[in-house]
């Protein structure tokens, strides 16, 4: 669909967790999915419902245009399985240091 938003978000009411080589990380009943055209949804969690205290700070940052500066985490050796956008662009302000996984989010 061409005339379609680039990006949606949509708030989840359902439970959504993420785990890792069997540890729970992340559990909520307030993700926002995000659905960007060309990627698959993601699920951006509020901060106090992620382990936060498992997760490591490396040196990655990256740039979306449509988004702004990101913050990447990792977990032990498994580097950059997570992101936030601390202070995204104007009109991304609902993801604000929310953070959102790679890989699978198991519901």
């Amino acid at each position: 669909m061409p005339n379609s938003p680039r990006i949606e978000l949509h708030p989840i009411s359902q439970r959504v967790q993420v785990h890792v080589d069997g540890t729970l990380i992340a559990d909520s009943t307030n993700t926002l999915e995000f659905r960007e055209r060309g990627y698959p949804p993601r699920h951006y969690f509020p901060r106090e419902d992620v382990r936060m205290e498992l997760l490591t700070v490396p040196e990655t940052t990256t740039y979306c245009p449509f988004k702004g500066h990101a913050v990447h985490f990792s977990l032990g050796e498994r580097q950059d399985i997570a992101w936030s956008y601390e202070q995204p662009i104007e009109g991304m302000e609902a993801i604000a240091g929310r953070v959102a996984f790679y890989g699978e989010v198991n519901g």
